[in-house]
This record gives C-alpha cells, sequence and structure tokens, in this order.
C-alpha cells in the first residue's frame, strides 16, 4: 500500500476515534499541546506521525498502535 494511502486511512481512524470520545479537533490539539492546524494534518494525512504521538494516540484511545497504523483491525 502507498505511503499516501496509509495516511489517509490513519487519519480516518483516528477522526473515528476522537468523534467515539466526543472531541472536536480544537480540543484534541488542546489535549496534545499543539496547534489545531498541526493536529489536522494528522486527520487528514498529510504528515507522517511521530512514534511518541503514535503511542499518544494508542493509550489515549485504548487502541494497539497496529490498529492505528492498519496492520489488524482489532482495536
Amino acid at each position: 500500500m502507498e505511503k499516501t494511502l496509509l495516511l489517509v486511512e490513519f487519519g480516518k481512524k483516528l477522526k473515528a476515534l476522537r468523534l467515539s470520545k466526543g472531541l472536536k479537533q480544537v480540543e484534541m490539539a488542546e489535549i496534545m499541546g499543539i496547534t489545531d492546524r498541526n493536529y489536522q494534518r494528522y486527520e487528514y494525512g498529510m504528515i507522517n506521525v511521530p512514534a511518541t504521538t503514535l503511542n499518544f494516540f494508542a493509550d489515549f484511545f485504548g487502541v494497539t498502535t497496529d490498529y492505528l497504523l492498519g496492520r489488524e483491525e482489532n482495536k
């Protein structure tokens, strides 16, 4: 699978997880201590996710990093 498609799929999962917690993008950005624009780049699949950020998302949403990366379907 090409890099761009992987990033887009990651972003879709991230958005679904965020919405399942009833959070807005700006609220996620505040929790993470980043700008809302930077957070949006993750959801829109525009930038790679650093390992530390990937681990944060997995811990925050209670899922595995493999789930976020599309390597497995089980959360």
